[in-house]
């Protein structure tokens, strides 16, 4: 699964994406490294042929680290609504 570990100091995030396994804890070792994001600046650097390799051989990514690789081209489609107001939905 590819998904975001936060790094960074209070109130200054900044994130890795990594490949793991779903139920694994995100902090701890990883798969692999493959990128990182720095929301505060909107900058991101992706390993595209690592990410590609990785979807291609069945990694999931999480609904945040899709929408970042449909903003940073590397993927193809439409951007994932927030899972908070879906999940809501569905209890209604």
């Amino acid at each position: 699964m590819l998904k975001l570990k936060r790094i960074g100091k209070k109130h200054q995030p900044s994130y890795r994406l990594i490949v793991d396994e779903k139920r694994h804890k995100i902090y701890g070792k990883n798969v692999e490294d493959l990128g990182w994001y720095n929301p505060l600046q909107d900058k991101f650097e992706f390993n595209k042929e690592r990410i590609n390799y990785w979807l291609k051989n069945g990694a999931q990514a999480t609904d945040t680290v899709h929408n970042l690789l449909v903003t940073a081209e590397i993927i193809s489609g439409k951007k994932i609504a927030g899972s908070i107001a879906g999940n809501a939905m569905h209890r209604i």
